[in-house]
């Protein structure tokens, strides 16, 4: 198990110059933008605009707070917010959001064929990691036993078989598991 801090997340500028996200984790490690296996960021969105795009790569991404419409391709516009289950789609097809109130996602992307990525709330009070990468993001504080103490966008990462348990459910948390194809 590793803990990663909120305030060691990596800032650095959308690809499309549009804002700026906090990346979490990638590999392989010290990979960029245009040659990651996976990556798994946060941004915040505070404007309608249009998506950075992402060749080969499929995104799953939720809202943590706020609200937006999401149009991807010439589909039909999908209202979300913290309480919507996360939503795939292809990094290449243009994809925008109309923001209602300011929102800060968590964005997943694979290598589309290489990878595939499985993302939503934490439900439960202890988790066994069944995927090859798994990851907590916790929106509020939590305590996972021994009373190791986390708080607002701490993250725990798991590796293979490695389980944890936590002091109660945690009350705003998102499990991201990571699998290659």
């Amino acid at each position: 198990m590793r803990i990663l801090r909120a305030g060691d997340h990596r800032q650095m500028p959308w690809k499309n110059g549009g804002g700026f996200t906090t990346e979490i984790a990638i590999s392989p490690s010290g990979a960029t933008v245009s040659d990651f296996d996976w990556r798994i960021s946060m941004a915040k969105v505070p404007s309608s605009g249009p998506f950075s795009a992402f060749a080969n790569v499929d995104r799953v991404l939720a809202v943590l707070d706020g609200e937006m419409r999401l149009t991807i391709g010439g589909g039909q516009a999908t209202l979300i917010g913290p309480t919507s289950p996360a939503i795939a789609f292809p990094g290449d097809v243009p994809t925008s959001a109309e923001v209602i109130r300011e929102v800060t996602d968590l964005n997943v992307m694979v290598r589309r064929g290489r990878f595939s990525a499985n993302v939503r709330r934490l439900d439960q009070a202890g988790i066994v990691a069944n995927a090859e990468e798994t990851f907590v993001l916790f929106r509020s504080a939590a305590e996972v036993s021994p009373r190791d103490a986390f708080g607002l966008d701490d993250v725990i990462h798991l590796f293979a078989t490695e389980g944890l348990a936590f002091t109660s459910i945690p009350k705003n948390a998102w499990l991201v598991e990571i699998t290659s194809i």
